[in-house]
């Protein structure tokens, strides 16, 4: 059984490889900034978002690979309803999260698997992340330390590093934060025999 994950995401093809789910990665091709305005003009929530590019990733890999299941997947962050996209420059970053700084957000995290071209399986898990009220001076330290690798995540945090220390609570599937929820994936390409059972 092929599995493809419908991106080239460094952080999704070390989580499954790393879970021992042998894999390609193949960019979905998906203007996903035109999708996000689509849909925000329909009045889409960030979780709805979060679904709708999964899916549209997914399905237009597996419309070209018959046979195969295609995972999409994508994340949104969600402060108080709107959607954040990812930061643009370091200062940017700085700025999100002096926002973010001492509140809750969430991050919806969704999976889509396709397959000869439609959705068969989903989920949309969302873990609520609280900020620790860090210093300006911790913030300008940390910043200078993890530079601009951060701006590829939509947070501008890494949780599963040194990121963790802006925060003082998560409630959720620590999958959920780092962007591909593994568990309900895994039991998927078991049934379908993509993994041992």
């Amino acid at each position: 059984m092929t599995v493809i994950l419908a991106s080239t995401s460094a952080a999704r093809r070390a989580l499954l490889s790393a879970a021992g789910v042998a894999h390609e990665a193949v960019s979905p091709g998906v203007d996903e900034d035109a999708a996000k305005a689509a849909l925000l003009a329909d009045k889409a929530t960030p979780r709805e978002i979060a679904d709708a590019l999964a899916e549209l990733k997914a399905v237009r890999i597996s419309a070209r690979r018959p046979g195969a299941l295609v995972i999409g997947a994508d994340q949104t962050l969600d402060f108080r309803g709107r959607l954040f996209d990812k930061a643009r420059s370091l200062e940017e970053a700085r700025a999100r999260l002096q926002q973010l700084r001492g509140e809750s957000h969430l991050l919806h995290s969704a999976v889509v698997v396709a397959r000869d071209g439609r959705p068969i399986w989903r989920e949309v898990p969302s873990a609520k992340l609280t900020m620790r009220p860090f210093s300006n001076a911790f913030l300008d330290a940390w910043l200078a330390r993890q530079g601009e690798g951060l701006l590829g995540s939509v947070g501008c945090y890494r949780l599963e590093d040194e990121g963790v220390q802006l925060f003082s609570s998560l409630e959720g599937d620590y999958f959920t934060v780092l962007g591909l929820p593994m568990l309900g994936l895994l039991d998927l390409l078991r049934r379908h025999g993509a993994l041992a059972v």
